[in-house]
């Protein structure tokens, strides 16, 4: 059977599904894995243990070439062929530590890692590597903190000493002047050095102070794509906010104006590898060209040509971003086995460039989205086409079966990495992505031909814009209907843990189902599953639960509870720290009106997400404390609030609202609190809520000293409630004699996973089991709700009913 031309040229190493399915050669893959795993660890260690186990792997790898060649020992045929594939994996461990423990000895420099620990404040020369993004969820009315990867030039430090070194550093800077500039240009700053997250090359964060000095303009390229990018965002502007937002996300990686519900319902859905550049933009925009030369009769090496000038053009117009550069990497790579005339080389081209990728830039080991784009590169080349022939067999259309086939392939391949990134499941990606297909084509390639156009004629690129947000908007549209479907995203445990467990399902799957028996097995009890759970779910939800009285959001490292009110209205105490999430939690329980919106303190952790409580529902009032600080979180809260033309209240001890079935009283501060460990903490809203007549005790951040002043003003009883959010995420900051007063049944931690202030206080939480109650994370399992029953008090945990009577 002769392959078609068009899935012959696909330059992201994708496979010619035309053609029948091959055994893989693998023999690239054992040196391109070990090497890539090696580098990942290495990003966790230190040089000297990532250059230990890479000399370890050389003594190794030179013991085992000398037995395969027969200088020691006489191995048989099937161990000197299984020898070569141990050879391999120890030279990419090889490989891959000494790459990694070079830049780890630039990282971990003695007088760069002196001047981060001591925090000193510094002066710099830096040449800037990315375009800067900024932060999202920042304080309405200013400007947005700015990221900034840069490498370090030179450094001068508080005593004058100067350094040397060509170290990467995060610049973290609020002066609006960083976001204009460019990549490759040299700048000098100042400012105070932080310790870095760790897990990759990053050497050091800077907190700049004011705008940086610009040494000189950047490259001729770099200036032409910026105005090809500005181009695209102009010619973008008149759209609607959802296509027009996303339309430069697809085309160049550019989501600054992509809208936070858009973004939210990409990630819901399994999409959001459409708004970053890969090798799906480079396969289109080179795919297209190659189209143009066959049409024109432009022979092979003339195809190839333009080809490979086209991607030179994209790489610069996207920037050479890390998954720019793994996509170009990957595009070249098959543009020279096509103009080899060895285009089935594709998985040696895959693992050559994960190698190539990973010694060049180990920083890469450790990227979610290298991890997806080889994954999902590898799943088309390796599960999709015998999957396509299988589906053709049992009469499926050719087009149809190569439809189905890619996107499940891909999906399955990356499903593990996704299960531990976000800790779910998803049963919506495959068939989201499978509606998105007919419209990401054009919508690229046209938004590419507006970028092109707009320097030399705004008015065509407008045009050409309003034609490519028509497909954009399909995609908003697959994205927002699939993120409501009910029972879309399952739970599952997340982190290394999760991945790991789903990777050996997955394979263990794969293995057992070539048998027909186990095929149809899997098959039954999946469509079983689906047609089960789909129904319960839109017939009686699991979310929200019916009877809930009280809900504590997943939201991070921040608090965002919920009071019903009546059939979509509610209070809600706290925003939690992100407006995405803020958002989604109301959504989740079908929220479409905020009755009285109670901000307990001022901290970011309970103010950053307040713009999402007013996005899209009115707020009837909003309720605050009388102490001012921080000033930050206030100005915040005050702005959102006039900007929604939303009357603010300071609320004394003894304020007390009705409305629906919540009946709310504030019990402190009983007074100003100062000169306390925190202030703004121990002056927290603490308000005592019924809700059909289960009593229930909301803390804020409230610490020891606010704790024993309510404790000693109010009567015996009247710290007493069923139901406990524990203050301040669980810290250790708590006043036993508190907790004994409330005596809850049920005690909500609302705190996020893998925080670093050591949230929640295993003693607290162990005192708390101790005197009866039932003690519930967010970090653990997620949405937390109570529910009241016939049965009694019981709780919800993640949209899952696990509802349990309590007394």
């Amino acid at each position: 059977m002769k392959a078609s031309p068009a899935p012959v040229a696909r330059p992201a190493g994708t496979p010619d599904l035309a053609t029948s399915a091959t055994t893989p050669d693998l023999r690239m893959a054992g040196l391109a894995v070990a090497a890539w795993l090696t580098a990942l660890a290495g990003l966790h260690l230190d040089a000297r243990r990532t250059l230990l186990v890479a000399v370890a792997a050389t003594g190794l790898a030179g013991m085992a070439t000398l037995h395969l060649l027969g200088f020691v020992g006489r191995p048989g045929p099937t161990a000197r062929r299984h020898g070569w594939i141990v050879v391999a994996v120890l030279i990419g461990v090889v490989c891959g530590g000494a790459a990694t423990s070079a830049r780890l000895t630039v990282r971990d420099a003695d007088p760069l890692r002196v001047l981060v620990d001591e925090r000193s404040r510094v002066s710099t020369e830096l040449v800037v590597r990315d375009d800067p993004r900024p932060v999202r969820g920042g304080i309405v009315g200013r400007p947005p903190t700015l990221l900034v990867p840069a490498r370090l030039v030179t450094l001068t430090g508080p005593q004058g000493q100067r350094l040397t070194t060509p170290a990467r550093v995060l610049v973290l800077a609020n002066d609006p002047a960083w976001l204009g500039l460019l990549p490759g240009q040299r700048l000098t700053a100042t400012g105070r050095l932080a310790e870095p997250r760790g897990g990759d090359l990053t050497g050091a964060v800077l907190m700049a102070v004011g705008a940086p000095v610009q040494l000189g303009p950047p490259s001729a390229l770099q200036r032409a794509a910026g105005r090809l990018r500005a181009g695209l965002q102009q010619a973008c502007a008149p759209l609607p906010d959802d296509p027009g937002g996303l339309l430069p996300g697809l085309v160049v990686g550019d989501t600054s104006r992509l809208p936070d519900p858009v973004e939210e319902d990409f990630r819901a859905t399994g999409m959001t590898h459409l708004n970053a550049v890969s090798g799906s933009n480079v396969a289109i925009v080179v795919g297209a060209v190659l189209l143009l030369a066959r049409w024109a009769r432009a022979g092979p090496a003339l195809a190839v040509g333009l080809c490979g000038l086209a991607l030179v053009g994209f790489v610069i117009l996207v920037r050479p971003s890390p998954s720019v550069v793994r996509a170009a990497t990957m595009g070249a790579i098959g543009l020279a086995a096509l103009a080899a005339g060895r285009p089935r080389a594709a998985v040696p081209a895959l693992a050559a460039a994960v190698a190539v990728l990973v010694l060049v830039d180990p920083d890469l080991a450790g990227d979610a989205g290298f991890a997806l784009s080889v994954l999902a590169t590898g799943g088309l080349l390796l599960l999709a086409p015998s999957w396509r022939d299988g589906l053709r067999r049992r009469g499926v259309p050719p087009g149809a079966a190569e439809a189905l086939a890619v996107p499940a392939a891909a999906q399955l391949a990356c499903s593990p990495v996704i299960a531990g990134l976000t800790g779910t499941v998803s049963l919506v990606a495959v068939p989201a992505n499978l509606l998105a297909v007919p419209a990401i084509a054009p919508a690229t390639v046209l938004g590419v031909a507006a970028a092109t156009v707009s320097p030399i004629w705004p008015g065509g690129a407008e045009t050409v814009a309003w034609l490519a947000h028509w497909p954009a908007w399909w995609l908003v549209l697959v994205a927002r209907y699939g993120a409501r479907l009910p029972a879309g995203n399952l739970p599952w445990p997340g982190g290394i843990s999760g991945a790991l467990l789903l990777t050996a399902l997955t394979v263990a799957l794969l293995v057992a189902a070539r048998r027909p028996l186990v095929r149809r097995l899997v098959a039954v009890c999946a469509v079983a599953v689906v047609l089960g759970a789909l129904p319960v779910r839109v017939i009686a939800p699991g979310w929200p639960p019916e009877g809930w009285v009280v809900t504590a959001c997943a939201v991070g490292q921040g608090d965002t509870v919920l009071l019903p009110v009546a059939a979509g209205r509610a209070v809600v105490v706290d925003a939690g720290p992100d407006p995405a999430a803020a958002d989604a939690c109301l959504r989740r329980l079908g929220v479409r009106r905020v009755s009285l919106l109670v901000v307990s303190h001022f901290h970011v952790d309970h103010t950053g997400g307040v713009a999402g409580i007013f996005r899209g529902r009115p707020v009837d009032t909003v309720l605050v404390p009388q102490w001012p600080e921080p000033v930050a979180g206030r100005d915040l809260v005050h702005r959102t609030a006039a900007t929604h033309d939303t009357p603010v209240v300071p609320a004394p001890a003894g304020w007390r609202y009705r409305a629906g079935a919540v009946d709310l009283t504030v019990l402190g501060p009983p007074y100003p609190m100062r000169g306390t460990r925190s202030d703004p903490n121990n002056n927290s809203l603490v308000l005592l809520a019924t809700v059909d007549r289960v009593r229930i005790l909301l803390t804020g951040d409230a610490e020891v000293e606010e704790q024993q002043a309510m404790r000693e003003r109010l009567p015996p009883d009247g710290l007493r409630a069923d139901v406990l959010k524990v203050a301040h995420h669980g810290s250790a900051y708590q006043d036993p004699a508190f907790l004994d007063a409330v005596r809850p049944a049920v005690a909500l931690v609302p705190v996020g996973a893998g925080n670093t202030y050591g949230h929640p206080n295993e003693a607290v939480l162990a005192r708390l089991a101790r005197g009866g109650a039932r003690v519930l994370r967010t970090d653990v399992g997620g949405d937390l709700a109570v529910v009241w029953s016939p049965r009694g008090l019981g709780v919800v945990s993640a949209g899952v009913d696990r509802v349990r009577p309590q007394r």
